[in-house]
């Protein structure tokens, strides 16, 4: 949060005192009890229940079990401790509203970072506190870091990293630019002998919000630009550096140092979602949930949780609102194991889109196209080309699905959410339903209709890539002992070749080709068991070439 803008931090934290009071009663936003959260700290679970805390008087905080719907909990802070008075005398006169907090786990506790400071000053002081459960009570631990001047790191907005026995906080504000300094895992406090290193910005530049992460050998700085604090005026945007260590040097995608300006922008304003800011990654069933806030435009800019999906390509970070690449799937409801069907299986206009019993019926499977921000056009498979359709529009519970030529409006797009337990919801664009199975239902033939989200599994949707957008394969010499496992498999993992008894010592070559023809990998074969690992790949067809003096033998194999 920046000290460059009085006037628009001081109506901005009016505004979010303000929406803290209506936190239920939010425009078309899916995520449940999300507005008010200004610069959310890290998600953590505890037990089956996930936490957040953001900028508030006394620390508010709020949890969750499925990642869709946050609830009111206790202040942390609801005491202001006495060292605040005296390392930053003006806070008392700002409601006890503290900035910017972030969470942790480490040494058997939850440690809680947190800001206070004064608007336009950049008097300020990070302190933590201690507590056995995110839940509290919370023990006040004191200060770890202040400043005085703006020749000093701005002490507000911390990020933890734990990096095995290690801990490190990143934080800063404009002023002398993001600084990193290591923790003492048994205290909380700056480790002894350690001093704070300049990672970024500087010279009261526009960085602050820093997030610090871990990501295989690299080390990656996500930082905010821009200004924040200003409803749809913001201009935040998120950019990042990556470095082999967690005090730098990160550079950008063009070797630039974030020291110097660079910074490869991963998001910006787009749509509704305005001034993105203030980076968390909870890794959580096999997905990177990111947590952000927003300035909705659709909502008078008021400040808004958001949680969207982080992948990597290259060892470079991407952030997303899509869940799912383009692509042709069948969707599963979890309630009661049957698929989207247009049902009669004619693909008409005015077809209802109910449940049906699995099957390899092409008209279980859909065909999902980007629209942007997250949503997406759901088509059927079949010739018509008919999309999924909200009927007249409606919002109301209890309206039903269809397909209708597509329109291309806000009743034909679906945001897919990602839940806890990694399985999804739909969300039309043009209200703050979801898709569910009416009543629970387990029969055939059922229309599926919209209602409010309940964590009713018959809301919640399991999405698998439609064996109709996979090519057949079709092997040489098939008699061969060869087999590839897994098959599909990740892009940005691997699979392996394995080898029957005989063919051991028969090829001497496996080259993996892509639809271009080009070859994408290539290895000597010296085993029976050809493994590749971290392919990072893009996702498609690819063909497996078994190279030997006489012969070539191939197999395809399918990256997702």
């Amino acid at each position: 949060m920046s000290h460059k803008y009085f006037f628009n931090t001081l109506l901005s934290v009016s505004l979010i005192l303000i929406t803290l009071v209506h936190v239920h009663t939010a425009s078309a936003q899916l995520l449940k009890g999300s507005i008010g959260i200004h610069d959310p700290s890290t998600i953590v679970k505890s037990g089956s229940t996930y936490w957040i805390f953001m900028t508030g008087s006394k620390i508010p905080s709020r949890y969750s079990t499925d990642l869709i719907t946050w609830t009111d909990a206790s202040v942390a802070m609801p005491t202001r401790p006495s060292w605040i008075d005296t390392a930053v005398p003006n806070f008392k006169n700002n409601n006890d509203t503290y900035w910017a907090p972030d969470i942790a786990y480490f040494g058997g506790k939850y440690y809680l970072y947190y800001s206070c400071s004064t608007f336009g000053s950049p008097v300020s002081a990070i302190g933590v506190a201690t507590a056995s459960t995110p839940a509290g009570p919370w023990t006040d631990q004191g200060m770890v870091v202040q400043s005085q001047t703006t020749s000093n790191f701005n002490a507000i907005d911390p990020s933890i990293l734990v990096d095995g026995s290690n801990v490190f906080m990143a934080y800063g504000s404009w002023s002398a630019g993001i600084a990193v300094v290591q923790i003492d895992s048994s205290t909380g406090k700056v480790k002894s002998g350690s001093t704070p290193t300049r990672v970024a910005g500087g010279n009261g530049a526009d960085w602050e919000g820093a997030c610090l992460v871990k990501e295989g050998s690299y080390y990656y700085l996500f930082v905010n630009r821009g200004s924040c604090c200003n409803g749809t005026s913001s201009t935040y945007y998120i950019i990042v550096g990556r470095s082999t260590s967690p005090t730098g040097p990160f550079v950008d995608k063009n070797g630039t140092d974030l020291k110097s300006g660079g910074g490869s922008i991963l998001l910006g304003s787009s749509g509704r979602f305005i001034g993105p800011g203030h980076v968390g990654l909870l890794r959580q069933a096999g997905s990177n949930f990111v947590s952000i806030h927003f300035y909705d435009g659709n909502d008078n800019g008021a400040p808004k949780l958001d949680i969207i999906n982080m992948g990597f390509s290259s060892n470079w970070p991407f952030l997303t609102r899509d869940w799912i690449a383009a692509g042709t799937y069948t969707i599963k409801n979890v309630n009661s194991g049957m698929n989207w069907d247009a049902w009669g299986c004619t693909g008409v206009i005015g077809q209802a889109v109910a449940q049906g019993t699995a099957s390899s019926l092409t008209c279980q499977k859909w065909i999902f196209t980007t629209t942007g921000n997250g949503s997406y056009q759901i088509k059927t498979a079949m010739s018509t080309g008919n999309v999924v359709d909200i009927i007249n529009c409606g919002s109301a519970n209890g309206t039903k699905l269809q397909l209708y030529s597509a329109l291309n409006n806000d009743c034909q797009k679906f945001r897919v959410f990602r839940t806890a337990d990694g399985s999804h919801i739909f969300n039309p664009v043009n209200s703050e339903k979801v898709v569910e199975v009416p009543g629970a239902s387990t029969i055939a033939g059922t229309q599926l209709g919209l209602w409010d989200y309940n964590g009713c599994t018959c809301q919640k949707w399991t999405i698998t890539t439609a064996s109709s957008s996979r090519l057949a394969f079709e092997e040489v010499n098939s008699d061969d002992d060869i087999s590839v496992y897994p098959n599909p498999t990740a892009r940005n993992k691997g699979f392996s070749v394995v080898l029957g008894e005989k063919e051991v010592g028969m090829y001497t070559r496996l080259n993996l080709i892509d639809s271009k023809g080009s070859i994408a990998r290539s290895k000597k074969i010296e085993g029976g068991v050809i493994t590749f690992s971290e392919l990072n790949l893009a996702s498609g067809l690819y063909i497996i070439q078994l190279v030997s003096e006489n012969k070539v033998v191939t197999r395809k194999v399918i990256l997702e």
